[in-house]
């Protein structure tokens, strides 16, 4: 018979001569798709793409997506985007976000020159609404 020392080593040499499958890597190839279908938008269809989207909105999830998109873009907002986004704040009770709209004014023009003209134009709807920027409330 087999003694103890012979099983081992038979059951060694079996464990050996197993083959261990080793997973291939899979080869992928990384691909942008860009499509020609979307045309250049003018600054005039910006501004009423996002008028038309702050007057519709309904949600604080809403109202600060909409800014967090507008503001992203390598240009400053118009006037009457600014208009209709502090407009849809006050509508669904937001203060805040009406008064950061004004911070991230501030945070995208060139000089503080630009951001007092901002405020300047938006100072009737700004009384209107009674939203103070950071300025007026001290902050």
């Amino acid at each position: 018979m087999f003694g103890v020392r012979s099983v081992i080593k038979r059951a060694a040499a079996a464990s050996s001569r197993v083959a261990i499958a080793v997973p291939r890597p899979q080869t992928f190839v990384a691909r942008r798709w860009y499509s020609d279908e979307h045309p250049e938008e003018t600054y005039e269809q910006f501004t009423n793409r996002y008028v038309q989207f702050f007057e519709n909105v309904d949600d604080q999830f809403e109202l600060q997506r909409g800014l967090n998109n507008c503001f992203s873009y390598d240009l400053v907002p118009d006037v009457a985007i600014c208009e209709a986004a502090l407009r849809a704040s006050r509508r669904i009770n937001d203060y805040a976000t009406g008064v950061r709209v004004f911070e991230a004014l501030k945070a995208k023009v060139d000089t503080p020159k630009q951001y007092d003209q901002y405020v300047e134009a938006l100072r009737p709807v700004k009384d209107e609404l009674g939203i103070l920027t950071t300025e007026e409330l001290g902050l």
